[in-house]
């Protein structure tokens, strides 16, 4: 009997088109793949409210990574199977480090099976275009608050974006508080950086162990582009940097192959899996 290989791809980047998009070709391909028995799920740093309707047109099959690895979600069923809080003593030093640099933030909790998004102010345009883009064609809650009353052992996530020398002194300190660890990386389609802070548990090399062992993959194949996939190629057994990958991904990866503008995981696993 043949080894159990799991497929999964970043999202931004590599899976989808610079639009961004799953397009037909892409989708046709890999439906057809899994309805030959291929297991295939993705790893995102989308939260369930945008990623779940850019990818509603793969049949996928495995449960997938959200927020680099904060939540395991199964979409046929429509749940969460596992997610990793923050302690709220962390959390309070993450949000007394972002004042201290005079940056906000938002602030994700999952509370009864439902993600809220909370903010205090939205102070640039970059954070107001994402609020607006995200209540309104994901449909995604946001409450406007004073994040330190809402910091408890629900919160999962703190995201801020911008220029890269606005977010640096911040992710310095994230770098120091025990109990979390971040992602810093350059936004694909704006130019702006994002800093990302999760608990110390979660990542997607984690979310992929999660998968392996629980899901009884003898191995994992594993596409990406950005930094935040570093940590998914850690765990994985083959490393696939799409064209468009940055160069450290590339210098990371096992195989190079065509970019996200050509279709290009859709179009490998064609070559490999029929």
């Amino acid at each position: 009997m043949g080894k159990k290989t799991l497929y999964i791809s970043d999202l931004d980047g590599t899976l989808l088109s610079p639009e961004p998009a799953i397009t037909r070709e892409t989708a046709e391909i890999i439906n057809s793949i899994i309805a030959n028995g291929m297991n295939f799920t993705f790893a995102t740093a989308r939260s369930i409210y945008s990623a779940l309707p850019i990818t509603a047109a793969l049949d996928i099959n495995v449960p997938c990574i959200l927020m680099n690895g904060v939540s395991i979600y199964d979409i046929r069923n429509d749940k969460y199977i596992k997610n990793e809080f923050i302690e709220p003593a962390a959390s309070a030093e993450v949000l007394r480090a972002f004042g201290r640099h005079g940056v906000e933030c938002f602030m994700y909790r999952i509370d009864k099976g439902i993600l809220t998004c909370y903010y205090s102010e939205l102070t640039t345009k970059v954070m107001q275009s994402f609020a607006e883009v995200r209540k309104h064609e994901y449909k995604k809650p946001f409450v406007q608050c004073r994040l330190e009353d809402n910091a408890d052992e629900y919160a999962v996530y703190f995201t801020s974006t911008g220029p890269y020398e606005t977010l640096y002194p911040v992710k310095q300190e994230v770098d120091k508080i025990a109990g979390v660890d971040h992602a810093f990386y350059l936004d694909v389609y704006n130019n702006s950086w994002y800093l990302e802070v999760f608990s110390h548990r979660a990542s997607k090399s984690n979310g992929l162990r999660f998968l392996r062992e629980n899901y009884g993959f003898d191995e994992i194949a594993a596409f990406g582009d950005n930094l935040n996939d570093l940590s998914m190629f850690d765990e994985a057994d083959l490393k696939i940097a799409v064209g468009n990958a940055r160069d450290e991904v590339k210098s990371a990866a096992d195989i190079v192959i065509g970019s996200n503008s050509e279709n290009g995981v859709a179009k490998w696993l064609r070559s490999h899996k029929t």
